[in-house]
């Protein structure tokens, strides 16, 4: 099972907001060099939702391609129309992704035993392992504890990606699934360090994008233990976990990777460029990171 630092990959756009291939294929390749453990196409940060289905199953199809086996690829299948997600899940199985990460339904504001039947059904829909994707802030659907624990007897069903920030009730999950194969992911920059110190397994990370190498040093000093270190280099990273955060995500984070030099200045529709009044909090805060110099 993947363990550690997973990006979440943001989705490279020219300014015209069409997909940028080949800066795509760069960004693969600087996690690569710097020590991601696992990279998550077209998850939320990667704008699926703003895509046609060509360019969802292309943007899977290319991280997949070029990744070429040297790290895992978890493909984001989400959904909340339940048959979208069952195509989009046998498409990422067709094309080689080691697991798919599927979201809540949206908007629809499904019951728990409708989010059950939602996961189940993409569950068995192909033999790619599913982890399941629990953001309220986002979707106005939450996965109560009760209904993961129902979900981890599922078949195929093999994580939770937990961006809820509660870590309390990411502790209750811990110490009761704890020892049954199911893996507990933070989606939470900001109390991941917590939560692995606690026992997860890892975090699907934002900061990631613009901090690979520090974020898989902080995931794998929590994972083995070493709380100073793990804090040490959590406190280093703290402004950039909230200020990837000032306005909706991917939003600051791609500005981040134009700061940096890694991308083009684009995005869809209905997000716009981060706002001008963020610009020095955000570049204080790579600069802290150590990410820029100035």
């Amino acid at each position: 099972m993947v363990t550690g630092s997973i990006v979440a990959l943001a989705t490279p756009m020219k300014v015209n907001g069409d997909i940028d291939w080949e800066t795509l294929r760069r960004l693969v390749n600087f996690h690569l060099d710097n020590g991601t453990d696992a990279i998550v196409a077209a998850g939320t940060t990667g704008e699926p939702t703003t895509m046609s289905f060509a360019e969802h199953f292309d943007v899977i199809r290319s991280v997949v391609e070029e990744v070429d086996g040297r790290i895992p690829v978890i493909a984001g299948t989400g959904s909340n129309n339940t048959r979208e997600a069952v195509e989009l899940t046998r498409y990422a199985t067709e094309v080689g992704a080691e697991y798919c990460l599927t979201v809540a339904p949206y908007y629809n504001r499904p019951t728990q035993e409708g989010l059950f039947q939602h996961f189940k059904a993409i569950a068995e829909s192909s033999d790619l392992p599913v982890i399941i994707y629990n953001v309220p802030g986002r979707t106005c659907s939450d996965i109560y504890n009760e209904t993961v624990l129902r979900l981890a007897e599922v078949d195929n069903i093999i994580g939770l990606k937990d961006a809820t920030g509660n870590l309390e009730r990411g502790e209750d999950l811990i110490s009761q699934l704890k020892g049954s194969g199911f893996m507990l992911y933070s989606g939470d920059d900001g109390t991941a360090c917590d939560f692995i110190l606690m026992g997860g397994h890892g975090n699907i990370s934002v900061t990631a994008n613009v901090a690979p190498r520090a974020m898989r040093d902080l995931c794998h000093a929590a994972m083995a233990g070493d709380a100073d270190k793990a804090h040490q280099i959590n406190t280093r990273l703290m402004p950039l976990h909230t200020n990837l955060g000032v306005e909706a995500n991917p939003i600051p984070v791609k500005w981040s990777l134009n700061r940096m030099g890694l991308i083009e200045p684009g995005i869809r529709l209905p997000l716009t460029w981060l706002s001008e009044r963020y610009h020095s909090t955000v570049s204080e805060a790579l600069q802290l990171a150590g990410v820029i110099d100035d």
